[in-house]
């Protein structure tokens, strides 16, 4: 099931990697943050190589509804109770040149980029609302309340932001391909010291970076213990009343409105890779009785990882590897966290202090609530002795009826009914014991 992306643009082909090459850096992942990546350090002199296991911007890019906010739900009271305000204001500034790189480059390019306000709005938690309000103050981030939005919802309030955007992803970032070396169907498949091996050759660099959605290394910087992922689901529709503006549930489970040519895309659904949810069933009964006459013109389902403490892991793969970096964990907000991790990558890189890196630091604290939720999510599949089994660390899998796949509650792979790798982390299909 294809996004309303997915046809605005033309297949580019690449090919694949043929044999041994040198690079002075190496970028495994053709996401966002793998593209924009590669166009910051092409822009700032360096030689890189991008290599895709998959097609370009065919993964969580293409599935993405693409709002450019700097309002990541209720994330800064959260920062600011766990590491103070500088850390959130870390985090803000992040997000705020995210925000610029956009409105700078998209009026240039063809990719229905629009101008919105965003919204977080809460159904039952006025409290959580107020907070954030707060924190938005102590930031220097302007926002005001609402007691009501646009929405056919009853809520308690909602905060906006002004001057937010939206845009087309695949048009926008299909712009920035050209001019950088890119090898599609080559998959990398261990690291060696300095370089990589694929499935198509080595490749030596001195620096990788593993922008890979989640990273498929399991040695170092436990990552498999540090996230999990999460699944939500979109619906197209037509005939269905559009307000201006972007609106997300401050819930991770709520719903979330915005339009695009003419359209509305309602998501929601959502639940944890491997358990039950709502599906695009939940978005049918919603649409079905709040926009009668409405359409459905297609639909999709994407996919997040989410970190420890709702903020992404940018820098360092691990203290134990000084040249290997990664960005991972955008807790379903990568539009303006892909570009920050970009620019804080690109820095690292070229020998430059970033201000901003501190916060994202991978090496930061594991003491969290979510660490122990991951750990016994883990052991229990682990322990049960069903099968199939996963082929990343060989938790026993779960049939997902709705999207006929099977899917890894511990770390959020996927696979097809016959077995074949839909998500990473696992890297192979060939295991996976029916």
């Amino acid at each position: 099931m294809k996004s309303i992306w997915c046809d605005s643009v033309k297949d580019r082909n690449y090919e694949h990697l043929s044999g041994d090459i040198k690079t002075d850096v190496l970028i495994i992942g053709g996401g966002i943050v793998g593209v924009t990546c590669a166009y910051m350090l092409e822009k700032s002199g360096a030689d890189c190589v991008l290599v895709e296991a998959d097609r370009i911007l065919s993964g969580v890019t293409q599935n993405t509804t693409a709002k450019i906010t700097l309002q990541h739900g209720l994330i800064y009271n959260k920062i600011i109770n766990k590491y103070g305000v500088d850390r959130a204001k870390m985090y803000f500034k992040a997000q705020q040149d995210a925000l610029k790189f956009y409105s700078e480059m998209c009026p240039n390019i063809d990719c229905d980029y629009s101008i919105q306000d965003a919204y977080v709005y809460s159904a039952d938690n006025l409290y959580g609302l107020e907070a954030e309000l707060k924190a938005y103050e102590q930031i220097g981030l302007r926002g005001d309340f609402c007691r009501n939005i646009v929405l056919p919802i009853e809520i308690k309030g909602a905060l906006r932001v002004k001057e937010q955007a939206q845009f087309n992803p695949l048009k926008f970032f299909y712009s920035l391909i050209d001019g950088f070396t890119i090898y599609e169907d080559t998959k990398a498949i261990e690291l060696f010291d300095g370089g990589a091996v694929t499935n198509k050759g080595k490749i030596f660099a001195e620096k990788i970076i593993i922008a890979t959605h989640f990273p498929f290394i399991n040695k170092y910087g436990g990552y498999f213990l540090k996230m999990y992922q999460h699944r939500s689901y979109v619906i197209s529709l037509k005939n269905a009343e559009i307000s201006h503006g972007m609106y997300v549930d401050a819930d991770i489970k709520g719903l979330s409105f915005r339009g695009y040519n003419g359209m509305l895309l309602l998501g929601g659904g959502s639940h944890r890779t491997g358990k039950n949810g709502g599906g695009w069933k939940e978005l049918e009964d919603f649409a079905g009785k709040k926009y009668k006459g409405s359409k459905e013109v297609c639909r999709w389902a994407t996919q997040d990882c989410i970190t420890l403490d709702g903020i992404p892991y940018i820098g360092r793969y691990s203290k134990r590897l000084n040249d290997v970096f990664v960005a991972t964990g955008f807790n379903k907000w990568g539009m303006t966290s892909s570009v920050a991790a970009a620019k804080i990558l690109c820095d690292m890189i070229n020998g430059k202090i970033n201000d901003y890196a501190e916060v994202f630091s991978p090496s930061r604290s594991v003491l969290h609530k979510q660490l122990l939720i991951n750990i016994a999510e883990s052991a229990v599949n682990l322990l049960t002795p069903t099968v199939p089994r996963c082929s990343h660390l060989g938790c026993a899998l779960k049939y997902n009826a709705e999207e006929h796949s099977w899917d890894c509650p511990c770390h959020g792979s996927r696979f097809t009914e016959s077995g074949k790798l839909i998500e990473n982390p696992a890297i192979d299909d060939k295991k996976i014991n029916f």
